[in-house]
């Protein structure tokens, strides 16, 4: 194609499931329904911990940021891709599409960071339980939140915002939102620095963090396996396993799209898999994080109590 020829893009249409009709409207329907699960469980969260008194510990500190950050990250695509189920042509704007893409890619690194400080307050809190108070200060604390939201934007707005991305003639992307790579894949211009740029930051926000939270999870379970009270070891067990469940879903997907090699045939498996560490663990979190834990259920029933009495 002839540089004076070029027809640069100005829109995008999101193909989604479009091709299947009737499982559209089922994936519709599931994701509306995760998404209002998501909002009243994120939003409970910080309601209680806002609310409560007893909730002000560094534990619930940290959750009432990662509730706030789901919210947030659930937000910038989801309702678009809502939206996008029930017109006949799913359109968006260039420059809708470009601070789709920045918002989800900067709130998935957040949530890989603030992770991995959440398994480190705990291995803290379970490995040397006598210092803790000292070694988690509210001032740790917020510094820890912060570093997670600044370094998050230093690693993925900055480099993505200095990429000279182009895009001329083809405009359908096979994919439910904006998402990093499918936008990069109808880019017309050399990118191949900017790839590998992606590749080394996808291994600094995905397998480091990851690995921090095992081997954080491997020091809580020594120190479980110490317990003397049976009971104590078994519900501890059934926490940690269940909270490393989550975070291997969210890993798991997130590494498989971003850092194996992908290929034409698997677009539509790909398109699915980074629905699921989109969707899945914002709305397990606070199940797994918060309203299972019998502090929690406390502070719920002493706001239902007080808004009976009133």
């Amino acid at each position: 194609m002839d540089e004076g020829n070029e027809t640069y893009v100005t829109y995008f249409i999101l193909v989604g499931l479009s091709e299947y009709p009737r499982a559209q409207v089922i994936f519709f329907c599931l994701l509306l329904m995760s998404y209002l699960i998501i909002l009243l469980g994120n939003s409970l969260i910080l309601l209680l911990v806002h609310y409560d008194s007893w909730l002000h510990t560094p534990m619930y500190f940290f959750l009432s940021n990662l509730s706030f950050l789901d919210m947030c990250y659930t937000s910038s695509s989801v309702p678009q891709v809502l939206i996008n189920c029930l017109v006949r042509i799913p359109s968006i704007s260039l420059g809708q599409c470009l601070a789709q893409m920045y918002a989800d890619l900067y709130f998935g690194v957040v949530e890989c960071l603030l992770l991995a400080v959440m398994a480190y307050d705990r291995s803290i809190a379970i490995g040397d339980p006598l210092r803790y108070p000292v070694r988690m200060s509210p001032q740790l604390c917020v510094k820890l939140a912060v570093m997670s939201w600044v370094a998050a934007f230093l690693l993925t707005v900055v480099p993505t915002l200095t990429m000279p991305l182009e895009f001329c003639g083809h405009h359908m992307i096979n994919h439910f939102s904006c998402e990093l790579l499918a936008i990069l894949k109808g880019a017309c211009n050399d990118l191949e620095f900017y790839e590998w740029l992606m590749m080394a930051t996808s291994s600094l926000t995905l397998l480091v963090p990851f690995a921090f939270i095992l081997a954080s999870y491997g020091r809580i379970l020594r120190a479980v396996l110490k317990m003397h009270s049976a009971e104590g070891q078994k519900k501890a067990f059934s926490t940690c396993s269940s909270r490393i469940t989550v975070v291997v879903i969210f890993y798991g997907t997130a590494i498989s799209v971003y850092m194996i090699p992908q290929n034409k045939a698997n677009q539509d498996q790909d398109k699915i898999i980074s629905m699921l560490y989109g969707i899945l663990p914002p709305m397990l979190n606070p199940l797994i994080y918060s309203l299972r834990n019998k502090d929690v259920k406390m502070a719920l029933r002493k706001l239902v109590g007080e808004k009976n009495v009133s």
